[in-house]
């Protein structure tokens, strides 16, 4: 799925950048080719005007006349020392009002085109200046390629959402079936134990050590059907104690880690700290914290949990001195299939962060982590159902 996403997005990249490409050089064709007709608008006005002032013909002054008024380009025309004597194009409420308008857009023009030089054909030491501007047409081939760039960006980002989001769907799909038919497989051989577990105490032969140990596993066995069996559908919420659920997993996890390693637990004032949670995901997520805390930790160090308020959040840190994550892989600890262990599929944080986010609404993420010295990995949960 993420391979079909990836050339999905490579081929999106692809034709945007063929699109904006051919667009940007065919509009810079367009643009220069109307420049160069409008300069020879310009040019062409001005022997119309020279026609105008010279003709007697009324065919040829009409002609002309039609010439200087047809144009669409804003022109200035302005005298040797740069004085305006006349304008056509332009907005004429902004010349009257505004003194210095006309101005601007001599220095404007001045900027984009090389003015034109009028003389007088009557005197030829008469010599006036046309500045011109860019027509409406010229401006519209000018900013299509920002337009058709957005038009392409809205497209990709539209099309990338939508595949992300059918995508996730795709994925919600498979983990609810997965967990729910994990659960299922495990209802058959629980079940089955526990009527053995009944022939054996009736039976009366056997240990009851043995008997009690077995059915603290069977009863193991059980909470992690139900587990299981909560991926995919509604969890039930209730307002508890973090604190407390946190002490209970970090009691489980003491008796199955070495003596070596140093446990604690920190909320200082927020011992009293509740939140609404799925008590059976909730203690999966500390669960699963704390065992890639062990896995790092190689049989000695320590880990600690810190607890905090802030605003309408409850955090949690979990503290170990591990081996430490690279920055590179912070984020990439969190994806399905990855894994540093020779055994398991990659599954536990991922699934932990499903938990985190999708069912608690919350978050989880690396905090900090450094090779050598440890990781601490922060879940954020609202105080409120609903934030």
């Amino acid at each position: 799925m993420f391979t079909d996403l990836l050339n999905w997005r490579t081929a999106l990249a692809a034709l945007a950048i063929l699109i904006v490409s051919g667009t940007i050089f065919y509009s810079g064709y367009v643009s220069r080719k109307i420049q160069g007709d409008e300069k020879k608008k310009v040019e062409l006005w001005i022997e119309a005007r020279n026609t105008a002032t010279k003709t007697e013909n009324n065919d040829a002054l009409t002609l002309s006349l039609a010439v200087i008024t047809n144009t669409t380009l804003p022109i200035i025309q302005t005298n040797e020392r740069d004085s305006i004597i006349d304008y056509i194009n332009l907005d004429s409420a902004k010349a009257t009002g505004d003194s210095a308008y006309l101005h601007r857009k001599v220095k404007k023009f001045k900027s984009l085109n090389t003015p034109l030089q009028w003389v007088n054909p009557f005197d030829s030491t008469q010599k006036n200046y046309l500045y011109f501007g860019e027509s409406k047409l010229f401006n519209e081939v000018k900013y299509y390629p920002i337009i058709q760039l957005l038009v392409v960006a809205m497209f990709i980002i539209v099309t990338l959402i939508l595949l992300q989001t059918r995508n996730r769907a795709t994925q919600n799909q498979v983990w609810a079936g997965m967990a729910k038919e994990t659960a299922h497989q495990l209802g058959t051989p629980v079940s089955s134990l526990k009527g053995w577990i009944e022939m054996l105490k009736d039976d009366g032969h056997a240990s009851t050590e043995i008997l009690t140990e077995i059915e603290k596993d069977i009863t193991r066995l059980e909470l992690i059907s139900d587990r299981f069996g909560k991926i995919g559908s509604t969890p039930k919420y209730v307002d508890s104690n973090i604190v407390e659920r946190i002490e209970l997993m970090m009691d489980y996890m003491k008796k199955r880690a070495s003596g070596k390693i140093v446990f604690g637990i920190h909320a200082g004032q927020y011992d009293d700290t509740t939140a609404p949670i799925s008590p059976q995901l909730f203690d999966w997520v500390i669960e699963n914290l704390y065992k890639n805390a062990l896995d790092a930790l190689d049989g000695k160090g320590s880990i600690h949990t810190y607890i905090y308020r802030y605003d309408d959040k409850v955090i949690i840190d979990v503290a170990d001195t591990g081996k430490g994550i690279p920055r590179n892989k912070w984020t990439r600890i969190f994806k399905p299939g990855y894994t540093t262990k020779k055994r398991g599929w990659g599954l536990g944080l991922s699934l932990t962060r499903r938990i985190v986010e999708a069912y608690h609404r919350g978050k989880i993420y690396v905090k900090e982590s450094e090779p050598g010295k440890g990781t601490t990995i922060r879940v954020i949960l609202p105080k409120k159902r609903g934030e």
